[in-house]
């Protein structure tokens, strides 16, 4: 049952954008199926992730319901590096950018994009485990990919991505400096900050966009809560992190996302909703 947690994870979590969700999906199906006689299976593997994904529909399409998403909600972050939990199965993770623009997408949308594209599934594929047609599978993965991509946009190379380090290097050492002048110049003239505090912690500003407004926001934030934090550099959803530790308990993880020259922060993801950094905390050796 192990080795199929792993596999199940990224399905569910890829829809859900929340870890503890994912695993609570994926748990209810698993003890559905070996609590139960199931002789007519053909195909154990392919019929538990058929259930995961349209169980993780329905979470998804229940959670919408229930409550009313905020601009400012972001995913749950899962630590992708060293320090990751080893009981899951995190190579076919997105990439946290990727999971932040799906929140545009219906659940449906967003289950036939990452089948397609994430799990390389065919249309045919897609069509028997969501019970669609083919021809809405490719109209539904064409409206996804409208919603999530400019037209004309950049994509990173992998060269540009490794090169980020030192400009993370940078930014750290700006915040520990609380040299704002210096982590001005990093920030696009566009970038975006996001702060989920998930109602539980107060926040300087939601959503900021802009240059100014976000330098000045992050400055507040440096000086007030973050300047004499311990900060670790980790990798989370396969991007570079910093994880802000205050008095030993770890207070914000901070996403990254660069221009796609490498040169320039143009989004900050700032998760500070206690919930949502539960398990990356209680897996983090520090």
């Amino acid at each position: 049952m192990t080795d199929y947690q792993q596999l199940l994870f990224p399905y569910a979590y890829n829809i859900l954008g929340t870890a503890e969700d994912a695993k609570d999906a994926v748990q209810e199906v698993l003890s559905r199926y070996f609590t139960t006689s199931h002789d007519d299976v053909a195909d154990e593997k392919n019929y538990l992730i058929r259930s995961v994904i349209n169980l993780a529909i329905n979470y998804k399409n229940r959670n919408k319901r229930m409550t009313p998403q905020p601009a400012e909600w972001l995913p749950e972050p899962v630590a992708t590096d060293d320090n990751a939990d080893k009981n899951l199965y995190l190579k076919d993770i997105l990439s946290y950018s990727l999971m932040v623009l799906m929140e545009r997408l219906s659940p449906i949308e967003r289950a036939v994009f990452i089948l397609k594209e994430s799990f390389d599934y065919s249309h045919q594929e897609i069509s028997e485990v969501l019970s669609i047609t083919e021809e809405y599978s490719r109209k539904l993965l064409s409206r996804a990919k409208t919603r999530l991509f400019k037209p004309g946009a950049e994509v990173k190379s992998k060269d540009v991505m490794d090169n980020t380090s030192q400009l993370v290097s940078d930014y750290v050492n700006a915040i520990r400096q609380r040299d704002l002048s210096r982590l001005e110049e990093m920030l696009s003239a566009e970038v975006t900050l996001i702060t989920d505090g998930g109602g539980k912690i107060k926040v300087v500003a939601k959503v900021s966009t802009g240059f100014e407004e976000v330098s000045n926001v992050l400055g507040i934030v440096i000086e007030r809560y973050l300047g004499k934090a311990e900060i670790i550099v980790r990798w989370i959803n396969h991007q570079p992190a910093l994880l802000f530790y205050v008095k030993g308990r770890l207070a914000t993880c901070q996403v990254l996302e660069f221009s796609a020259d490498g040169t320039r922060i143009v989004q900050v993801n700032n998760v500070v909703d206690p919930d949502k950094l539960k398990m990356l905390a209680a897996n983090d050796t520090n």
